[in-house]
């Protein structure tokens, strides 16, 4: 895959397009133009930005899937995938977060399916179920499960997931994203704990959204 350092690749072409009209319309003189679409690129390339990070997290650690804000610590009933009660971590993405997911923690990829549905605001509860979406099930070692729930919004229009199933990935893997907002749901096992709480503003890959006793 082809990859410029802190560039997703999905953002290359979206950011080469502007910026090579801008360089020809600047040699053929025409200013005002070439500036907005050089402007328009500088803008494209911040929201595809991919910053290197390091993961530091503890075998028991869960780190967050995505950059943004906690907007739900709860307990759920995910019976689809996980069969009962579940811890619930979601993140929501504003348009100016680095928009790159990232694997919580080191897991087998069991499933991964790609849900129709609408374009409701994403902090909204019920979007996480009436959205278009992916959801991921994953598990680890020791054989329990967790479900991470990619979530289109009112903007994003696209969703990208890289995995398959019998991937075997690591704690803060770049994964995939979604284009121009939304958010990540993240379910847990029943033991895990959280170390968030609503509103706080996490990163992904490094921040410990939950511990796994």
């Amino acid at each position: 895959m082809i990859r410029v350092p802190l560039i997703a690749s999905e953002g290359l072409i979206p950011t080469l397009i502007p910026a090579a009209f801008s360089i020809g319309l600047l040699v053929a003189g025409i200013k005002g133009l070439s500036l907005l679409l050089a402007a328009s690129a500088v803008g494209i390339a911040l929201f595809f930005r991919d910053p290197v990070r390091t993961v530091n997290a503890g075998n028991s650690d869960i780190v967050s899937p995505a950059d943004g804000r906690v907007v739900a610590v709860d307990r759920k009933e995910e019976k689809k995938h996980l069969g009962g009660s579940s811890l619930r971590v979601s993140v929501f993405m504003s348009i100016f977060n680095v928009h790159i997911n990232r694997i919580p923690a080191a897991a087998r990829v069991v499933e991964v399916n790609h849900i129709p549905g609408g374009f409701k605001m994403a902090h909204l509860e019920e979007a996480g179920l009436e959205n278009e979406r992916t959801e991921i099930v994953l598990e680890d070692e020791k054989g329990r499960r967790s479900l991470m729930v990619q979530v289109a919004g009112l903007v994003a229009r696209r969703i990208i997931c890289r995995l398959a199933p019998g991937d075997h990935v690591k704690a803060g893997q770049r994964f995939g994203l979604i284009c121009f907002g939304s958010r990540v749901d993240v379910y847990l096992p029943p033991e895990a704990e959280p170390t968030v709480s609503v509103g706080d503003r996490v990163k992904a890959g490094i921040s410990v959204i939950g511990v796994m006793s």
